[in-house]
């Protein structure tokens, strides 16, 4: 059972945090020029929806995450707790202000505010390197298990 709650948990990482790392980052340059540029105007509304809809699927990352932490005994393991806590920060970061600042940055260069969008965008930027970031934490702290039993 561990090894199938260990498999789905990987895979959720990959195949929901690796999209959302990627559109996320992408958003602010296709946001910037959504007003001068249709396409790109629209491909920043698809990289907002794939955030967004990823977003919610990427609850089962934690919920197998912490199945395979009580599987393996591990629950209170110093390296298990901060990943679990640095993934709670991650998921605030996108859901408090990653993916509400996009949906305002969209509603801004449609209305041509120009301005606001370009700072939109530098902020934007920044709060996603720091989702990214910490999301790398996070892989490092699965694979080295600082302490851990099972550590190889």
């Amino acid at each position: 059972m561990t090894k199938l709650l260990l498999s789905i948990h990987v895979l959720a990482s990959i195949l929901v945090v690796g999209p959302i790392a990627v559109a996320a980052s992408m958003f602010p340059r296709y946001a910037r020029q959504a007003g001068e540029d249709g396409p790109s105007s629209a491909a920043a509304a698809l990289l907002h929806r794939i955030c967004a809809g990823y977003a919610i699927v990427g609850v089962a990352v934690p919920v197998f995450g912490i199945a395979t932490g009580a599987q393996l005994g591990v629950l209170t393991d110093a390296w298990l707790i901060v990943s679990i806590v640095l993934t709670a920060i991650a998921a605030a970061i996108l859901a408090l202000a990653i993916l509400p600042g996009q949906e305002s940055m969209i509603e801004a260069s449609e209305k041509g505010e120009g301005g606001d969008v370009a700072r939109a965008a530098a902020r934007l930027s920044g709060l996603t390197g720091a989702f990214n970031l910490l999301w790398a934490v996070v892989v490092v702290l699965m694979i080295v298990r600082p302490g851990s039993t099972t550590s190889a």
